[in-house]
């Protein structure tokens, strides 16, 4: 059983940067393409950010452009999401996510994945 951790969540104000990361203890992630989404209070879940597994292919939502970098550390068997440029609208729990057969491309990214994080909550103040 693939049981994902997430850390590196807090308080940050506007315009500042977070590195999030997202474990695995015993499992390998290099072969699952791993996801990111996040939910603020009172909405629905929002897709952040994809990589595949074994070609690399990043996807990100619009609003993520430019400010967000999904990647790999495969020497400490983590995926990080480093955002920068961070707005108000950015705060919400973070979660990740994974699965080894799911549509991970620039233009989509499947987030129905099979194994998911308990999550981090990340706080954007003005």
């Amino acid at each position: 059983q693939l049981q994902l951790v997430e850390s590196g969540g807090g308080s940050v104000q506007s315009g500042g940067s977070l590195t999030l990361s997202c474990t695995a203890s015993g499992v390998n992630l290099d072969s699952y393409h791993i996801g990111w989404f996040r939910q603020a209070p009172g909405k629905e879940r929002e897709g952040v950010s994809c990589i595949n597994a074994y070609n690399g292919i990043t996807y990100y939502a619009d609003s993520m452009k430019g400010r967000f970098t999904i990647s790999r550390d495969k020497a400490k068997n983590t995926v990080v999401l480093q955002m920068n440029s961070l707005k108000p609208e950015d705060t919400a729990t973070y979660y990740c996510a994974a699965d080894r057969d799911v549509v991970v491309d620039t233009d989509a990214c499947d987030f129905a994945m099979d194994y998911l994080g308990k999550g981090t909550l990340v706080t954007v103040s003005s």
